[in-house]
């Protein structure tokens, strides 16, 4: 009952929040006994099973229900938080055939989770359609962060190159708003059991008033949050489905879709142009399986820059559910008309975007195009072989063309470029008028001079 009011002062805060423009990240993953995912056979031990925690790690765990066990092996520090009615009691294993007691449960690393992998953290003001950053998927330094109280947990604070700053942190049905208060949780024996390495949190209660958003800050930490992520891969992104992918600002991988990038104004409202988005835009049939992320970024260096200009821009990140839509570059298109019409009212200044290439495969890159590109050019020779003899037939009957027999043609002749002497002797060329070119050279070819005799 303790564990629901405080969940339900949560969520009174938490909606608080919403109002003052604060967002909220919810820490996901748990140390709870009941919880499947924390065991090694991927399910909670049988009745009758042998236990084992890690002996080196420090861990507290929220049991739910009675468990029965044949024996437990113990960590050296660690802490059984029992729920109403939870227990556990001593079983023979021959009570459940099912139960194999030759291969112990083992509860998995506590240290495993990380607070740098956007896995592991769930946005508060989550919409159908819209989808957050990688590095914003991690606290911002103006969010609130939620542990619920309703389970147990440990978190990895980093590698302590750099103090995670929010705006505050909820942990056991309490909100820390102070560096000192803080401190004291965190240095306690509760506070050591849940949080652990050598990174420092640090709170400053710090509301996001601009209208147009705040920049999220962890532009640092994201070498962390983009190793993290991608640790179950081998640190590797997957291959995009198109060329020339997008990486958008703040973002681990490159992605296939569009980004427009709004300047803006004082009299721009970044809640009210997502709201736009989501009512106007991702609701019509041809854009509804896009995804959309709209946030304030570090605006990239321009050239030829005037001092003063904005160090950040609305970055609107238009993500291609699959390679071959095409409904990121058009609903792209859309944004930049209505900025076009609306633009002034908005607050839009100007707009740009970018658009990913087209899908893997597709045009002359498409399997067995090569094939096809030899195919069409030896068939492109094929009809130049039969054009040439047929033209060349058709000019000799028109008197256009004349040739000799074999045996009537010279073997040879005198080439009036290498042999002078064996030239034809022509008559001087007139003087040139101021209409011609003085420029021109020429010799007469032997082979169509005597044909032109012959004529």
């Amino acid at each position: 009952m303790g564990a629901r009011g405080a969940l339900g002062r949560l969520l009174l805060g938490l909606q608080l929040c919403a109002l003052t423009r604060a967002a909220y990240k919810i820490w996901v993953p748990n140390t709870d006994f009941d919880n499947a995912d924390n065991w090694s056979q991927n399910r909670t031990p049988c009745a009758g099973a042998a236990v084992e925690f890690p002996a080196d790690k420090m861990v507290s765990v929220l049991v739910r229900g009675g468990h029965s066990v044949s024996n437990m092996l113990l960590p050296l520090d660690g802490e059984f938080v029992l729920a109403a009615g939870a227990g556990f009691s001593a079983a023979d294993t021959s009570v459940n055939p099912d139960c194999d007691p030759g291969a112990p449960a083992r509860f998995l690393d506590p240290d495993r989770f990380s607070w740098h992998d956007p896995r592991l953290w769930r946005s508060g003001d989550a919409a159908r359609g819209l989808f957050s950053l990688d590095v914003e998927r991690v606290p911002c330094r103006h969010d609130d962060v939620v542990f619920p109280p309703d389970s147990s947990f440990r978190v990895g604070l980093g590698p302590g190159a750099r103090a995670l700053r929010v705006g505050s942190v909820w942990a056991l049905g309490q909100k820390f708003t102070s560096d000192e208060d803080l401190a004291g949780f965190l240095a306690s024996r509760a506070g050591r059991l849940r949080f652990h390495g050598p990174g420092a949190l640090s709170v400053r209660p710090e509301t996001c008033a601009a209208p147009s958003g705040c920049v999220c800050g962890n532009a640092e930490v994201q070498p962390w949050v983009c190793a993290a992520l991608l640790r179950p891969s081998g640190g590797h992104c997957p291959p995009a489905a198109c060329r020339d992918a997008l990486r958008p600002e703040g973002q681990c991988c490159a992605l296939c879709g569009a980004i427009v990038s709004l300047t803006h104004g004082p009299a721009f409202d970044l809640a009210r142009y997502r709201a736009r988005l989501l009512s106007d835009f991702l609701t019509l049939p041809q854009y509804q399986a896009l995804q959309v992320a709209v946030s304030k970024v570090p605006r990239p260096p321009q050239p030829r820059e005037a001092p003063g200009e904005a160090d950040t821009e609305i970055q609107v990140v238009l993500a291609e559910p699959g390679p071959e839509t095409g409904g990121a570059g058009r609903l792209a298109r859309a944004l930049l008309a209505d900025v076009a019409e609306h633009g002034e009212a908005l607050g839009i200044l100007s707009a740009t975007f970018r658009e990913s290439g087209a899908p893997v495969g597709d045009g002359l890159h498409r399997p067995g195009s090569r094939v096809g590109l030899a195919s069409g050019l030896a068939a492109a020779l094929f009809l130049l072989l039969l054009v040439l003899p047929a033209g060349a037939l058709l000019l000799h009957r028109a008197g256009k063309l004349r040739w000799r027999r074999r045996e009537e043609t010279p073997l040879g002749f005198h080439n009036p470029v290498f042999d002078v002497a064996g030239s034809v002797q022509q008559p001087p060329a007139p003087a040139p008028t101021a209409a011609e070119s003085t420029s021109q050279s020429y010799f007469v070819n032997p082979l169509f001079s005597a044909t032109e005799t012959d004529a």
